[in-house]
């Protein structure tokens, strides 16, 4: 049980080499990476520290009271800033040990190459902050592969046309195909697309002394009682606490990093989980939070030197919010799925993944066939919108139809727009009497637009897939989220960005910040991948600035 393996006790007042907060994808990762390289390290996780045994199959206990996620957090939202913000839970994510990573549906697509240089490419677009990375898909690769190999991934990359290289196989083959992946796969081809095996942070077969995934249906939304399902929780945590040198402190929520007259890092300050005050020392801080919390942190530690917020002189902190948008469609058939039963999606097309610039729009995205609801949900979200809600036609559709549902998921892009942000909420508290986040968010036209198109061709799909009844649900601006990405931007010039391409902050030395508000564009859905890939590279470059002294105040001294 990787929550029984000893941990060391590191004193408030010493400075460890690295304190890391969030345990989530990222930071369980830099975790083990850092650990293992010699250095002493404590994490800070605002959730608990969750084991398989801990896990349950109880839908209505994962969606009333979310014990895997930031259920009741304090939130408010606003598509403008001209409106009053609302309080709403409009952010949602992983909020234990190894975070989001532990619920998710574990789709790994890589991001291709064009995610990183789309303005050489494509050229800008007005009214957005559509910008290139400061690295490319092959400054990224090795440590993509890196995750397939150490994280585990089963796939097939052979088999999409579309695929970026690849230097090494997947490690373990496709999960086999289910009911609605061999529908979508003989619809698609009718089309001329190229439906492929969707890569999966999942495992089809044993590897790194984990067991196989046992198909049991419940991955997205809920934890893993086998380990299959490849999060940081099982597959990076363990190998953090073997070291030796690694501290998991769950139930710990930081409020503020602090910094010297130098304007360099010490330490973090938070509540530990009997909601006492406490503060870490250390040489260097890295924030691995998520696309939210992390400019959130940033803002909370404005003092008098960063008034405006932690590593901020440039404004940039909390801007270019973006989501991941999405469309759904769905369609019913003849004969029973009986889709609810193992991984939630095992075929997906890349033919859309960049829109043709003749549609008069940009983006572009990639499409895939699944079916992620229980029961409860289904009844609640799931059914065709000329079926009654009441009464014995309502319960007749819940019978026939939930056997013989499939959904086609639209994953697409989302423009960075700078007034899609995070800031402080001026009323509202959290259980710390901390200010509450602020998001402030409303799609790009062209988001809207790439919506519909995906979704018009996911009704292509399920037509030539033989649906009976087929329908799409409305495309609608956002309100709500799970994809966190863009806020702290990477980027060469302190004026538009935050952080650099080592994942420093332009203005304080010691601290860095790796997750998905590192990103400059949202990719076309699925970032947790390359959240991770980000995470290793990090993770690289970091161990090698602190071994040369690089670091101010952070001459590591390694354990061991």
């Amino acid at each position: 049980m990787s929550n029984s393996i000893p941990q060391p006790r590191y004193e408030y007042k010493d400075a460890v080499d690295f304190v890391i907060v969030g345990a989530g994808a990222a930071g369980g990762v830099l975790a083990k990476e850092l650990s293992t390289q010699g250095f002493r390290v404590v994490v800070l996780e605002q959730g608990p520290f969750l084991h398989e045994e801990d896990f349950s199959h109880d839908e209505y206990r994962q969606f009333a009271t979310g014990p895997l996620i930031n259920h009741g957090q304090k939130q408010t939202f606003r598509a403008t800033e001209s409106e009053a913000a609302k309080p709403a839970l409009s952010l949602v994510y992983g909020r234990m040990v190894g975070g989001g990573s532990v619920h998710f549906t574990g789709n790994y697509w890589r991001f291709h190459e064009i995610d990183f240089n789309e303005v050489s490419k494509k050229g800008s677009i007005e009214g957005t902050g559509l910008a290139d990375w400061p690295i490319r898909y092959a400054d990224l690769e090795p440590y993509y592969t890196k995750v397939d190999w150490q994280i585990g991934v089963s796939g097939d990359a052979s088999s999409n046309p579309f695929e970026p290289p690849h230097s090494k196989p997947y490690p373990l083959p496709p999960m086999p195909v289910k009911s609605s992946g061999v529908l979508f796969e003989r619809g698609a081809r009718k089309l001329g697309l190229h439906p492929f095996p969707a890569p999966l942070a999942i495992l089809s077969g044993p590897h790194n002394g984990r067991g196989q995934c046992m198909h049991c249906g419940f991955c997205e939304f809920y934890g893993c009682e086998m380990g299959a399902k490849s999060s940081t929780l099982v597959s990076m945590i363990p190998l953090a606490l073997e070291t030796g040198r690694c501290e998991i402190r769950a139930g710990c929520t930081a409020s503020r990093i602090a910094t010297n007259a130098k304007g360099i890092a010490t330490g973090v300050a938070y509540f530990d989980a009997e909601g006492n005050e406490r503060f870490q020392s250390a040489k260097a801080v890295i924030v691995s939070a998520n696309g939210a919390e992390t400019p959130r942190l940033l803002l909370l530690s404005a003092n008098k030197q960063f008034p405006e917020g932690l590593a901020n002189t440039s404004g940039m902190v909390g801007k270019y919010l973006m989501f991941n948008f999405g469309a759904f469609s769905a369609g019913v058939f003849e004969h029973p799925l009986n889709d609810y039963r193992s991984v939630v999606d095992t075929r997906v097309i890349h033919d859309f993944y960049e829109i043709d610039a003749k549609h008069g729009f940009y983006g572009g995205g990639g499409i895939d066939a699944r079916f992620d609801m229980g029961p409860i949900t289904f009844a609640e979200a799931g059914l065709a919108p000329d079926v009654p809600r009441w009464g014995s036609g309502f319960k007749r559709a819940l019978a026939h139809d939930f056997t013989r549902t499939m959904y086609l998921l639209c994953h697409c892009t989302s423009l960075p727009i700078e007034r899609n942000n995070i800031t402080l909420d001026p009323a509202l508290k959290d259980r710390f009497g901390l200010p509450a986040m602020r998001v402030t968010y409303k799609d790009h036209a062209d988001d809207l637009k790439t919506g519909a198109f995906l979704q018009a061709r996911a009704l292509e799909i399920l037509d030539a897939a033989g649906a009976e009844k087929k329908w799409g649900f409305p495309v609608e601006p956002s309100t709500a989220a799970v994809h966190l990405l863009g806020t702290c931007r990477m980027g060469n010039d302190p004026r538009t960005s935050v952080i650099n391409s080592d994942h420093r902050t332009h203005e304080v030395e010691n601290l860095f910040l790796c997750d998905g508000s590192s990103f400059v564009t949202s990719g076309r859905g699925q970032p947790t991948m390359t959240i991770q890939a980000l995470a290793f590279r990090a993770a690289d470059r970091i161990g090698a600035l602190a071994r040369k002294g690089e670091i101010p105040h952070a001459t590591v001294s390694r354990a061991g």
